[in-house]
């Protein structure tokens, strides 16, 4: 008989103590956190999606562009020693490359963009004409150790390079010291650019001083332009219609202007600032160097507006926080009213907000993240509060209760278009929220339950 009751009183005990409710509702937001975590994983995998949506597109159409040179190349020979295959000393004559940049380097580039939608996804591509021109000056041969013997500047060549050849839309002619060429893809291994273009000049004839040169590129990429400054003077113009560009790479622009109409985004660089000389010999490779690529290289990103996938993931990760302030508000409901809820309507509810961020992720790629966040919040306030309302059959009650969730939503909604501020207004309000919670855990009667 006392077993008995001593087993009732450990039942009663586990239906009414304060504690154990608790203790349940911690683990069940730890256990909460597992399906969360499955849901940031789908929405990363949907991010990747349109990565490789984007990447496919950009594939048919042409990928991001970075204009790389002019540069002037010009052969020599070089007269050289070396073993034979008899192991004898032997001589030989041998054909290297005199590399010159230009002195003055100026481009105009002029985009005109457009949206292209592949299923749900949509990529930035454009078209542009880029206009290149410029000078060299002749190469000091003094420096160099060379004698203007050794050179051959009848074979003497110009040559450029775009990320992308895919994207050219018309053959370009290099007009270079009052001659003009039909550029041609590189195939020589020495050359200053694994892809690029080149036209042959003929130096022959042409008397010491600058040699002007002037080119234009019609083509089209995707997402991205960007310019390698090989001048030791090099000024850069860029302008298109797209209102949400970003300026990228080492350097950002001297002056820009951003409005609703597009943007207009002006460089000027000194080769004090890029890691090449402004002539060398033999050295191929040195312009095929991407890490001093990456440097020195800038240029101008076109963003989508909006990017679904990265507020979701910034949402999802306050999950926990919202599942657990929830269930605290739910829980200070239970005890000021003295009615109990049961543990598996707390999982209802937990499972209901778990959903929220797979209704806003599939929302937002069809309808943009603020009109889908707004529709998930809604919708998950109504359910959650119609299911309070017939739980605690107390129709004020249940509104509060969706009111306090409309807020929690509301703070999470703000933090994400804040991004400066975001750490500062979410300290303050979970400061806020903790001196309410303190409040009004005064109600709770801890000894008697």
């Amino acid at each position: 008989m006392e077993q008995i009751e001593e087993k009732k009183g450990f039942m009663h005990w586990l239906k009414e103590s304060v504690t154990v409710k608790l203790a349940f509702i911690g683990i069940l937001t730890v256990v909460l956190l597992i399906p969360s975590s499955l849901v940031e994983s789908l929405i990363n995998e949907r991010a990747s999606r349109q990565d490789v949506m984007m990447q496919d597109v950009a594939d048919k159409w042409s990928g991001s562009q970075e204009i790389k040179g002019p540069v002037l190349v010009i052969p020599y020979k070089k007269h050289v020693k070396y073993v034979n295959d008899k192991q004898q000393d032997a001589e030989k004559d041998v054909i290297e490359n005199l590399y010159v940049l230009p002195d003055n380097l100026h481009i105009k580039a002029d985009l005109k963009t457009q949206i292209l939608h592949r299923g749900i996804f949509n990529v930035a591509v454009y078209n542009t004409i880029v206009k290149v021109s410029g000078n060299f000056t002749q190469a000091d041969l003094n420096k160099l150790n060379l004698q203007p013997n050794q050179l051959i500047p009848e074979k003497a060549r110009v040559a450029f390079s775009i990320s992308d050849l895919k994207g050219l839309k018309t053959n370009p002619i290099i007009n270079a010291a009052d001659q003009s060429g039909q550029a041609e893809p590189i195939f020589d291994e020495q050359s200053p650019f694994v892809t690029g273009l080149q036209a042959n000049i003929n130096l022959s004839a042409v008397k010491p001083g600058e040699i002007p040169f002037d080119f234009s590129l019609d083509l089209k990429g995707s997402q991205e332009l960007s310019f390698l400054p090989l001048g030791k003077t090099t000024d850069v113009e860029a302008k298109g219609d797209w209102a949400s560009p970003s300026f990228d790479g080492r350097y950002l622009p001297d002056t820009r202007n951003v409005d609703s109409k597009g943007f207009l985004a002006k460089w000027k660089m000194l080769y004090y600032n890029r890691p090449y000389p402004q002539q060398w010999l033999g050295n191929d490779t040195l312009l095929s160097n991407e890490k001093k690529e990456a440097d020195v290289s800038f240029g101008v990103k076109l963003l989508l507006p909006v990017d679904q996938y990265q507020k979701t993931t910034r949402t999802s990760k306050y999950s926990l926080l919202i599942i657990m302030l929830t269930f605290i508000s739910l829980f200070l409901t239970e005890i000021i009213r003295k009615q109990k809820i049961h543990p598996f309507n707390y999982l209802l509810i937990g499972a209901a907000m778990i959903i929220y961020y797979s209704l806003l992720l599939s929302f937002s790629e069809q309808i943009g993240f603020n009109p889908a966040y707004l529709l998930a919040s809604v919708a998950t306030v109504v359910l959650i509060t119609t299911f309070i309302g017939s739980l605690l059959k107390n129709r004020n009650a249940a509104l509060l209760f969706g009111f306090i969730l409309s807020v929690f939503y509301t703070f999470i909604f703000v933090i994400i278009q804040l991004e400066d501020f975001a750490l500062m207004m979410g300290s303050v309000a979970l400061f806020i929220i903790i001196g309410m919670l303190m409040y009004f855990s005064r109600r709770i009667n801890w000894d008697k339950q």
